[in-house]
């Protein structure tokens, strides 16, 4: 697996399109989240089905056709630098299909910036596009409009990549050991659902693989990781990092069960990354490459996320 190339940084004064490829947004934390993103500096456009609500599903942000609509439109727009995602929840697997990926691609490079359902975009854009994008913090996420550290180490990763390429963890090493490759991953249950799908990478070979999710009885957690190691995508992988288990049953249940799917891959294995649905989430270029140092907490990106 190969590094990918980096989009441009932010600048003051840069124009941002916010998105709604998954689920409703509240309108309240969209304006919150618009707010933090006026207060530095940016322009933020919202595009035109943000807020929409399926007719007949309530946990679609509109129907499939508008939500690639507003995606495809604000990718390729020259005036537009990022492209931000609202919220997760689900929905992108059902429009990842009507995206025009060519003419995506004849867009040019620019700032992705999402996680949770999201990862089955991080998946498109490195497969179909090839191009770093940021799993981080969405506009209109309470984990972003409400936590301060989440919006500074999103700001810092967009205007000043440079002070922040390395990343501490908050816990230890499941699996000690050092390791070396290209980030990638998301949440588990995405990239478990992504397999065999049009834009889903064949593997994680050569990859720092980062897995997080919420909501999720360990038993399902169990099933997703199974289904990996048993589809064979996990082989090649170098290196593991693991971001938050919010409300995925007690952590120590949780964490043993890390152990037991994960520490046979005979890779280092760290935890407690401060990546995914926790509070104060940090952001992750996936696409660059990097070092993890499982025993002593530290992911150093050989480059920073942003050119």
């Amino acid at each position: 697996m190969k590094p990918l190339p980096r989009p441009r940084r932010l600048a003051p004064g840069a124009r941002v399109a916010v998105v709604a490829p998954s689920g409703p947004v509240p309108e309240e934390r969209l304006q919150a989240g618009l707010d933090v993103l006026r207060g530095w500096d940016l322009d933020p456009v919202v595009a035109p089905h943000v807020l929409d609500r399926h007719r007949d599903f309530g946990y679609l942000a509109g129907t499939d056709t508008d939500r690639a609509a507003d995606l495809q439109a604000a990718w390729c727009d020259p005036a537009v630098d990022a492209v931000l995602c609202a919220r997760g929840g689900y929905g992108v697997q059902r429009m990842a299909d009507l995206l025009d990926w060519d003419a995506m691609a004849a867009a040019g490079p620019k700032v992705f910036v999402g996680f949770s359902d999201i990862t089955a975009l991080h998946e498109a854009f490195a497969t179909r596009l090839g191009l770093v994008t940021l799993h981080g913090p969405m506009a209109a996420g309470v984990d972003f409009v409400k936590n301060a550290r989440a919006q500074e180490h999103l700001r810092a990763t967009l205007f000043a990549p440079e002070t922040v390429r390395t990343i501490t963890s908050g816990g230890g090493a499941l699996v000690p050991g050092r390791a070396r490759g290209v980030l990638l991953g998301g949440c588990l249950c995405l990239l478990a659902a992504e397999l065999g799908t049009p834009h889903a990478r064949p593997s994680a070979r050569g990859g720092l693989l980062c897995l997080e999710d919420v909501g999720e009885e360990t038993y399902r957690l169990d099933r997703y990781l199974t289904q990996l190691l048993r589809s064979g995508w996990l082989e090649g992988v170098r290196g593991v990092l693991l971001g938050s288990w919010e409300q995925c049953g007690p952590y120590e249940q949780v964490r043993a069960l890390l152990a037991d799917r994960l520490g046979g891959l005979g890779v280092p294995v760290a935890e407690e990354f401060g990546f995914g649905h926790g509070q104060g989430a940090l952001t992750l270029p996936f696409g660059v490459a990097a070092e993890l140092d499982a025993e002593v907490g530290t992911l150093t990106l050989d480059e920073p996320a942003l050119t």
